[in-house]
């Protein structure tokens, strides 16, 4: 039996990947404009690769691949010790503590992680709150799509709704979502 060759169909790509792509880069970095130079560069990747598609799997599941290499290389990038200059870089400016480090020794947080780890559980109680206060269907449609990562047409099929009936359920979720967050986070 022969299995028939998944084809590559790029000038789909965007309208059908991108933001499975950028939901998927910007969980991994927490940076928007960073998510979306990724997703960029992972279809930039995928033009120039695209010989070497093989078609053994799906043109998601190839993206994601790429993609998954992208998010790597920028973290091992920002980790990197090469092409870290020995720049000094000051902490105080004068009197008798004045002094300097290399930036690579710089202290990488002055902040205390005790305070960021509470402001992360407030955020994330929050988050709960709003997504909690989102009509049943709104909720249920955007954990099962933006948290838990199900396809499109699983939801579809699960919820007996159409494709572009979750996109408008996805989009009055997110814009309540940021209306509450809004209202009980940022402006607090």
């Amino acid at each position: 039996m022969l299995q028939e060759k998944i084809t590559l169909n790029s000038d789909k790509w965007i309208d059908n990947y991108a933001d499975y792509l950028f939901n998927y880069a910007v969980v991994r970095v927490n940076d928007g404009d960073l998510a979306k130079d990724l997703v960029q560069e992972t279809f930039f990747a995928g033009l120039k690769s695209a010989k070497n598609f093989q078609g053994k799997s799906t043109e998601r599941t190839w993206l994601v691949s790429i993609l998954k290499r992208k998010v790597i290389d920028h973290y091992r990038k920002i980790n990197s010790k090469k092409g870290q200059a020995e720049v000094r870089m000051n902490f105080y400016d004068n009197g008798e503590n004045e002094g300097s480090w290399i930036e690579e020794r710089v202290p990488q947080s002055w902040d205390n992680a005790s305070e960021k780890a509470i402001e992360n559980q407030e955020l994330k109680t929050q988050l709960e709150i709003c997504l909690d206060n989102l009509p049943e269907k709104y909720g249920l449609v955007f954990r099962m799509k933006t948290i838990q990562e199900f396809e499109t047409e699983e939801i579809c099929k699960e919820l007996n709704i159409t494709t572009s009936n979750l996109w408008v359920i996805i989009h009055r979720a997110r814009t309540q979502l940021r209306k509450c967050m809004e209202e009980n986070w940022f402006n607090n």
